[in-house]
């Protein structure tokens, strides 16, 4: 792999999302220093977190999954300036890093993510993220479509549910890309 056109993609790393992952500090210090050994051979970091201004909010359809989580009752705690939707304080993006917010559940529908990494270069992805259901699955499949490498990083991704990450680790994901351990990286 060479890393000068790879990004590491840390995806949901977010206050209010991983906090409720078990074993959730032994993640967190397990993507920092994947994030570290990323930089240090020379690869691109880029940072996705979900998070809704008002507007967002107030443009949401009701048929939409996004309805159903942003709720009268969560949109505080999912608003943009939410200290809930920061990427979790043990994670340290750099100003160099590419950060996106988006209002759905992949990485790219809504953001400038792609761009951004055509600006770069960047032709493969090695994504880590909080739900392997959720963001990791939209992401690899929206990816695959726009034509990356995918290298997935299974102990780097964590979802409620460990039987669905485990089919779409073990299953669906080697389908479209590689999956691996950071360890193997």
């Amino acid at each position: 792999m060479t890393f000068e056109n790879t990004a590491l993609l840390v995806m949901d790393y977010q206050v209010g999302i991983v906090d409720r992952i078990p074993g959730a500090e032994a993640l967190l210090d397990h993507v920092a220093g994947l994030v570290t050994g990323f930089r240090e051979r020379g690869g691109h970091v880029g940072w996705v977190r979900v998070a809704f201004t008002d507007d967002d909010m107030a443009a949401i359809p009701p048929t939409s999954v996004m309805a159903r989580l942003v709720t009268p009752e969560s949109q505080a705690a999912m608003h943009a300036d939410s200290p809930y939707t920061r990427i979790h304080p043990k994670l340290e993006p750099q100003p160099q890093d590419i950060t996106v917010r988006k209002t759905r559940v992949g990485a790219f529908t809504t953001t400038d993510l792609d761009a951004q990494l055509t600006n770069r270069g960047v032709t493969s992805l090695v994504l880590a993220g909080i739900s392997t259901s959720g963001v990791v699955l939209s992401t690899v499949r929206e990816a695959m479509d726009r034509d990356y490498a995918i290298t997935v990083l299974a102990d780097a991704c964590a979802d409620p549910d460990p039987a669905t990450h485990e089919f779409l680790t073990g299953t669906l994901f080697p389908r479209s890309g590689r999956v691996t351990t950071v360890g193997e990286l």
